[in-house]
């Protein structure tokens, strides 16, 4: 598929147009995988309501309105005396409700006029309300964090349980756009833009955005039913690429897990570590595409050891190596600009400043004194260079690591440098993705070189042992060492000393074992 880029917008309003340009507006490192999944979801039931799910009539003018829920979620999170309620007036119903009633009265925010009395009409006693809030709170995404109360979201059991990321005031609220970060717009966008949306919509219609299954109802029946909930309107999302062999693979994946038969919800968090694997390989094929590297994406993955070994340090390296990428990519977008014919018929600093504004969007009007003090047209390239690669080290830059962290591909345990090392809960996830049913050993190595470019055993590292860069014998280990873990997760049986199977426990095939 081709890497053509799609216009960009007429108005900006960042400082350039170097990340958007290279990777789509945005990719957030302070936005984690779960996050970014939730606010994906909040997109697409938005979409799903106004009769255009993964429809998009044109191009990056993508328009949603999420929910914003506040009686739901000053009930959930901003209710801290509701256990202490319960408990001292178990037994005087009547007075445990006109004592919460008072205490949310005052303690509520965000809400003009709050009236919560519509909840006494729907649970049969203030004790059953104040189990279902505690059975709810217990089932809060990254549960063990320290955000604000109106950045905090519950499992996603159906639409209702769907709002958007807010900063509450008072009397009032802002989408500050702190948790929910973009990079949820940009996995809707890919998935729209794949040619699998249609099937992802009903699959999720069956789970995650079924609104009559028992958990959503349950969270349904704390909102008032005639409060409008929505938001203004979100606007401005950018997605470069309309086609990618990126988004086949992404969704792929997705209807891997969505169509086997795991239940629906033990699903959600394996969607959501292999949304953030193939998101960190998005993000990198889009740095090698612009700095003209046409090799396949690799990583080499250490199985940990108990030892130090050669692989350890090649891990390293790779992880390395791939966290310096988008650096290197952001400083060849730019100086690009200099092999134009463009640039070589530019004769002073003025030219040049008008030059890279209609390319780049830099300097902006306000900020063109600042740079006209450059010597040269080179010195001016240097400077634009050096505030664009400040402005990456914000966010872009620090997605590799930070989502890599995330989602269980590398670590440090054992070692002073982060690596590629898988956790358990991401190989579990790649058999779920890879894995139709069973594989023999061998083929499921390939298999994750050849989606991934995983790099485990000796045939995968056939180039770096070649090269003399580690020996065959390292990467054999490296791959005994896998299926041993997958064997102590029960996902591996061995037949015999050269037939092991990798078995997938909720696979659609049924054949069985010769």
């Amino acid at each position: 598929m081709n890497n053509e880029r799609l216009p960009r917008p007429t108005k900006i309003d960042a400082d350039m147009w170097v990340d958007e340009a290279i990777w789509g507006h945005r990719l957030y490192d302070e936005q984690t995988p779960w996050l970014c999944f939730m606010e994906f979801l909040n997109v697409l039931q938005s979409e799903l309501e106004s009769g255009r799910a993964f429809v998009e009539s044109e191009p990056n003018r993508l328009a949603y309105s999420p929910k914003s829920r506040l009686y739901l979620r000053n009930i959930l999170f901003n209710n801290p005396q509701l256990t202490l309620i319960s408990s001292k007036y178990r037994y005087d119903d009547k007075e445990a409700w006109l004592q919460w009633y008072e205490v949310m009265g005052k303690g509520q925010a965000g809400i003009v006029n709050a009236d919560f009395k519509y909840l006494e009409k729907r649970f049969s006693n203030f004790v059953d309300f104040a189990s279902v809030i505690q059975f709810l709170r217990e089932t809060t995404i990254e549960g063990e964090n320290n955000k604000r109360w109106s950045s905090q979201f519950i499992f996603p059991y159906g639409p209702d349980c769907l709002y958007e990321d807010l900063n509450v005031k008072v009397n009032g609220f802002t989408n500050d756009r702190r948790f929910f970060g973009r990079t949820g717009e940009l996995l809707y966008l890919m998935l729209m833009r794949s040619s699998k949306g249609v099937q992802i919509l009903a699959n999720l219609q069956k789970s995650v955005l079924n609104p009559s299954n028992k958990f959503n109802r349950l969270v349904a029946a704390l909102e008032p039913k005639d409060v409008v909930s929505s938001s203004p309107l979100r606007t401005g999302v950018y997605l470069p690429y309309p086609k990618l062999a990126d988004y086949e693979l992404l969704a792929d994946d997705w209807l891997s897990l969505l169509e086997s038969n795991i239940p629906n919800y033990d699903a959600i968090p394996h969607l959501v570590n292999i949304t953030g694997l193939h998101l960190i390989m998005y993000s990198l094929n889009r740095a090698k595409t612009v700095l003209g590297d046409t090799n396949k994406l690799t990583f080499i993955l250490e199985i940990v050891s108990p030892k130090k070994t050669i692989i350890r340090e090649l891990s390293s390296d790779s992880f390395i190596e791939h966290n310096n990428m988008s650096r290197r990519a952001v400083e060849a977008y730019i100086r690009q600009v200099v092999e134009t014919e463009s640039w070589n018929q530019v004769t002073d600093i003025h030219e040049a400043i008008t030059l890279l504004k209609n390319e780049y969007a830099w300097p902006k009007d306000n900020k063109e004194s600042e740079v006209e003090s450059a010597n040269s047209p080179d010195d001016l390239i240097n400077m634009f260079v050096y505030a664009a690669i400040n402005r990456h080290k914000q966010h872009v830059d620090k997605f590799h690591g930070v989502w890599g962290k995330e989602i269980g591909l590398s670590s440090r345990r054992g070692a002073r440098r982060l690596r590629y090392a898988p956790q358990d809960m991401l190989l579990k996830s790649l058999v779920l993705c890879v894995v139709p049913k069973r594989m023999e050993f061998q083929d499921f190595l390939d298999k994750l070189y050849e989606k991934y470019g995983f790099i485990i055993g000796d045939k995968q590292a056939l180039e770096l042992t070649e090269a003399g860069r580690a020996d065959l014998e390292a990467f054999s280990d490296n791959a005994r060492r896998l299926e041993q873990r997958l064997a102590s997760m029960g996902l591996l049986r061995r037949l015999s000393d050269a037939c092991a199977y990798v078995e997938n426990p909720f696979g659609i095939q049924e054949e069985e074992l010769p």
